[in-house]
């Protein structure tokens, strides 16, 4: 079930807010816990029934298991049950990908399977990895099975994140405070939901008509048009993740749980260090707390810290997706943060205004390999971009642009991307990203106004109204 879609809004939310807070008020706190935990598992067998039995098994193993861990922290038991979840996610995620690389590089023929990867696979089996590390180090405290149960298939973050922390989730879910309607939450939540759907429906979806074309055919581009579409993706990308992020804070805010930040302006970033301080920022915590940090972190000598960083961003773009494109790109974030520490050692301050241009224009180079179908197909779009495929001017645009031509360069009929309009929409988004404030700072500036509550509406009216297609939210894939 998508957060986009009329049942979810006018049918699945409101049944389940209003059977939660109706056992709440008659004092059925485990009953209300229950209602969510079933909530959850009908929202995740909207999508595939069948894998039901799958995510149960995983909880009631991690749960389990971890009980175990806590009364016995020997490490083969964190290393069994490491094995097991990481086994599951690489049987579901990367058996294709193992399979096809072989016959690639080998020349074979092994068969390859047709296997549907769960939905949000890759979001609760990380959660349930840093629960299994944390009771090794005995930083869990025994929970119960309803509330851990909760805390996994909690289901504004079961299919596409954030990535939740039991120490950050579990004490709200036990807290009287979350079974307590509260008419502010409800307003923010509400207000918030409404913004997070105005990204994903009215501009998300809309600039996806325009990166498509652009990664369809990377071979035909020219320049204008390789920028327009590297352009497109990156903000639709920002405006679908951070949009979904917006609505799963704004459902928990509905029901009185405060999920975890997920982006702070990634885009104002003034270095690589700073962007993944910025976006997807739970991930970001997951690979420094579980992977980094115990490979040696920076404690082993400059050669072994670089490789540490190599290694966490390689995994970080293999565990978005099975394919190339994803390696590539976790190896260019890698090499662009060791560029990154080498130049802290020279201790020269760099302007604010050139390191956000040079950051964002590698992240730029960066999302062509993450959203390109392969990475022939990443280079083609790559050597367009500097130039490759020649550059011209769209013939819409030559009475605006008239003078160019006496310099040589042409008018041609180009794709929509590289109009003179949709570049001024693609400058002016990303002064918007630039200037304007995150939504849940918006939402915490809230007050009950009237033309607050007017302008709040009609925001969440033309999200509404904007809903003419199920699409779904691109981190569902990963």
């Amino acid at each position: 079930m998508l957060f986009n879609s009329y049942e979810f809004i006018f049918l699945f939310l409101p049944l389940t807010l209003s059977a939660f807070f109706f056992l709440s008020r008659l004092k059925f706190l485990k009953l209300s816990t229950f209602i969510l935990v079933i909530a959850s598992l009908a929202f995740y067998a909207y999508w595939d029934y069948r894998y039901i039995p799958l995510l149960v098994a995983s909880i009631l193993f991690n749960h389990n298991i971890g009980k175990i861990i806590e009364r016995s922290p020997r490490k083969w038991l964190l290393v069994f049950g490491l094995i097991v979840n990481i086994g599951l996610l690489s049987f579901f995620k990367y058996t294709c990908f193992f399979l096809n690389t072989c016959n690639y590089f080998f020349s074979g023929s092994i068969p390859v399977p047709e296997i549907v990867m769960p939905i949000g696979i890759s979001f609760f089996t990380f959660t349930q990895i840093a629960y299994l590390v944390d009771a090794y180090r005995g930083e869990t405290k025994g929970y119960d099975l309803l509330s851990y149960s909760l805390f996994v298939t909690f289901f504004p973050h079961l299919i596409a994140g954030p990535i939740l922390y039991h120490k950050d989730m579990i004490p709200q879910f036990r807290s009287v405070r979350h079974f307590m309607y509260s008419h502010e939450n409800m307003a923010r939540g509400v207000v918030l939901f409404g913004l997070g759907l105005f990204k994903k429906v009215v501009i998300a979806d809309k600039l996806s008509v325009l990166a498509g074309p652009v990664f369809d055919r990377p071979e035909i581009v020219t320049l204008l048009e390789a920028w327009g579409g590297a352009l497109a993706y990156t903000f639709q990308l920002y405006f679908d993740f951070s949009g979904y992020t917006d609505m799963a804070l704004g459902i928990g805010l509905m029901l009185n749980v405060s999920l975890p930040v997920n982006f702070n302006s990634p885009y104002r970033a003034t270095s690589i260090i700073d962007f993944w301080k910025r976006w997807h920022i739970t991930l970001s915590t997951f690979l420094k707390r579980y992977l980094y940090i115990p490979l040696g972190g920076n404690r082993c000598g400059e050669a072994r810290k670089a490789l540490n960083i190599m290694i966490t961003m390689l995994l970080g773009g293999l565990w978005h997706g099975a394919g190339w494109t994803f390696v590539i790109w976790g190896g260019l974030h890698g090499i662009y943060v060791l560029i990154n520490h080498g130049w802290r050692k020279l201790d020269v301050a760099m302007p604010a205004l050139l390191g956000r241009t040079l950051t964002f224009v590698a992240v730029v180079f960066a999302w062509v390999f993450f959203r390109a179908k392969s990475v022939p197909d990443a280079i083609l779009l790559i050597k367009a971009m500097f130039g490759g495929n020649g550059f011209v001017l769209p013939q819409q645009d030559a009475n605006l642009l008239w003078i160019f031509g006496d310099f040589g360069i042409k008018f041609a009929n180009v794709l929509k991307v590289a109009t003179l309009e949709k570049f001024s929409i693609l400058i002016g988004l990303y002064l918007l990203i630039l200037c304007a404030k995150e939504n849940l700072d918006i939402v915490s500036y809230l007050r009950p106004r009237w033309w607050m509550a007017f302008g709040a509406g009609i925001f969440v009216a033309i999200s509404i109204l904007s809903i003419n297609r199920v699409t779904e939210f691109l981190y569902f894939q990963f």
